[in-house]
């Protein structure tokens, strides 16, 4: 009979590995892109919009939720797994409000929520979270906060990162255009998160939903007419830039 280490999740393959994770991390890039920009005074959360079917609403189809008052989360992998992930993170920010009688953290919500998926990586009959989520909010002090969790377990806080489908082209491309100088402003943080989605999708609404975290603020989810005017404003950008002699470019 064959190796049986990958049928169990509590069981390492001779090389190291938990094979029942690294299944829930493809199940990750298999779903829709998601990305996280780090501003000066805001977070940026863009996801990208898979085609649905002709008669779903879809309004019931959110990839940007909201955790708390102050802290929004978004995700990319199994939408089955996420709304139970959600539910739970809810729970725990409302009894830390009743316990502490003040708002929960984004570190701190990263934490719980890591831990309740590390702890589906250990126990016998349950499989990993196939999801990885992006959590924006800011401190107390207004501090932006951007913070990313894996099946694994494992959490850090990011300046710009990308999970999803393309993970590796997003990511390859925020590294080479996140500001090296500090965080950028606002607007420069909205073209950010949307040039690095236009990697993968289809300028405008249809393909883009995009999310606003500013501290003090609720979470803004950005209305289509002006999401439209910045995927053509990118674009032209991008065409003017070809249109130039080789000498002239940057």
């Amino acid at each position: 009979m064959g190796s049986r280490y990958d049928r169990a999740i509590t069981v390492f393959s001779p090389d190291g590995h938990l094979f029942q994770v690294e299944y829930a991390m493809e199940a990750v890039r298999q779903g829709a892109a998601v990305v996280g920009v780090r501003g000066k005074d805001c977070v940026i959360l863009g996801v990208e919009k898979r085609a649905l079917a002709k008669l779903q609403d879809p309004r019931t189809i959110r990839k940007i939720v909201k955790l708390d008052s102050d802290i929004t989360l978004a995700f990319a992998g199994l939408s089955a797994d996420a709304r139970v992930l959600v539910q739970k993170a809810r729970v725990e920010a409302q009894s830390y409000r009743l316990t502490v009688e003040d708002a929960p953290t984004v570190e701190y919500m990263a934490r719980h929520i890591a831990g309740q998926q590390q702890k589906f990586t250990q126990r016998g009959g349950v499989r990993p979270y196939g999801i990885t989520t992006l959590l924006a909010g800011c401190d107390p002090d207004g501090t932006p906060q951007l913070w990313q969790t894996d099946p694994s377990g494992y959490y850090a806080s990011w300046k710009a990162t990308a999970s999803g489908s393309h993970e590796k082209t997003l990511k390859e491309f925020l590294e080479k255009n996140y500001p090296g100088d500090g965080a950028p402003p606002s607007d420069e943080a909205i073209k950010l998160a949307l040039r690095t989605l236009l990697e993968i999708c289809e300028p405008g609404s249809k393909s883009i939903d995009l999310a606003i975290v500013e501290p003090g603020k609720p979470m803004v989810m950005m209305d289509d007419t002006k999401l439209d005017e910045f995927c053509e404003q990118i674009v032209k950008e991008k065409e003017d830039a070809k249109s130039k002699p080789a000498g002239e470019k940057k």
